[in-house]
């Protein structure tokens, strides 16, 4: 009992935190908070025309597909929206010709229930398949059957649908350049973050396990910041097809060759940082063969570390920092980033002109040098390519 009441207390504080951020500013929750309310409305609309003013037989069909239909995207409305349709009359039809002839509803459920469970399974249906079997039910359950009746569902289904999508399309069309432009920033800071603390002890000549494998752990978690990056990316990529909001969107980058770009980024930035810090935790654990790097050659490598998260956080704002178009800012950090990625190569250069002279004949040392300075070779090379 204590520890459902303190998971319901925590339910509630994060609810209340949510309820805040939605009321501060625009944000992921206000979205959720104006989708809700927009389905609300959709489905307010539609019983308003069918069940109120036209007295429709089967006027709750209407409000009932109008807010299903109020989706995450306007794209997806549309297309879930043909879908469901599609299915709802399959099942619909299916229905009532088996109905009509057996005249019982327990021999036909018995016949049309299967029938209307595999037609729900076409790919062509996508998730919206169980619509199938939904509308033969309601066929089937809801009074005598008629043809007339099954007609007057199907006109009910179609107009909720015109609402619900009308009203997404219409009513602030939800858009995701935001979040994505978030979580973008939010990897390459983590991804900052971690390749400074790992310099830093480094330079210091630190080779504390614990914090080895602390920073590991989270290089580890880079990875799923990058998918979710990428995951995000291709949402806002769908919340601009059909979105009448997409010429107010603002100056950021539409999320096409820039964003990509972006998770390009990050994703080699994942790869260099854990095979950094894992390099690292093995030098740093007792017993372990991985052997340590000269303190000088450290030393550079911290250097490259630094100049490699400064360039990142350049890139990340060059970007995605800039909430309006002022061309002079953004060309200043444009330059800015140019000039840290030619400072960033002759880093590696004088690096890997090191390496060369600190590397002796032993296989392992040949081994975690050369892993190092491929793995900083690949994270130079596409902050050049994408940052220029």
């Amino acid at each position: 009992m204590r520890v459902t009441w303190q998971a319901l207390r925590r339910e509630v504080t994060a609810a209340g935190h949510g309820a805040a951020r939605a009321w501060a500013g625009p944000c992921r929750e206000r979205d959720l908070a104006a989708q809700a309310v927009k389905a609300a409305l959709a489905a307010w609309l539609a019983w308003a025309v069918a069940g109120w003013w036209l007295h429709a037989p089967v006027a709750f069909v209407a409000p009932w597909v109008a807010v299903v239909l109020v989706e995450s995207t306007v794209y997806r409305s549309l297309a879930h929206g043909l879908q469901q349709l599609a299915a709802i009359a399959a099942g619909t039809v299916v229905a009532t010709a088996v109905a009509l002839p057996l005249h019982a509803t327990m021999a036909a459920m018995a016949v049309v229930l299967p029938l209307a469970m595999l037609l729900g399974q076409w790919r062509r249906l996508g998730s919206q398949g169980i619509y199938a079997a939904t509308g033969a039910l309601f066929v089937l359950t809801g009074g005598p059957v008629a043809v007339t009746t099954s007609a007057a569902r199907l006109g009910e289904a179609l107009f909720g649908a015109v609402v619900g999508i009308a009203v997404n399309a219409l009513v602030r069309p939800p858009l995701y350049l935001r979040d994505s432009r978030a979580v973008l920033k939010d990897a390459t800071e983590e991804t900052h973050g971690i390749l400074r603390a790992v310099a830093e002890g480094l330079a210091e000549g630190r080779w504390d396990a614990e914090q080895a494998g602390a920073r590991h752990e989270r290089a580890l978690r880079l990875h799923r910041l990058v998918a979710q990056a990428r995951s995000s990316v291709e949402w806002s990529r769908e919340s601009l097809r059909g979105n009448l909001r997409r010429r107010r969107a603002g100056p950021e980058p539409r999320p096409g060759k820039g964003y990509d770009d972006a998770v390009l980024v990050l994703d080699y930035a994942a790869v260099h940082t854990t095979g950094v810090t894992r390099t690292v935790l093995e030098a740093a654990t007792e017993g372990r063969a991985a052997p340590r790097p000269h303190p000088e050659l450290a030393r550079r490598y911290a250097e490259f570390l630094r100049r490699t998260a400064h360039a990142l956080r350049l890139y990340s704002h060059s970007r995605f920092g800039h909430e309006h178009d002022e061309h002079d800012e953004h060309d200043e950090c444009d330059d800015e980033l140019r000039a840290a990625l030619a400072r960033l190569r002759q880093t590696l250069d004088g690096l890997r002109g090191e390496l060369v002279r600190a590397t002796s004949d032993d296989p392992d040392e040949v081994a975690t040098y050369g892993a190092l300075l491929a793995q900083a070779h690949r994270l130079a090379d596409q902050l050049a390519v994408s940052g220029t």
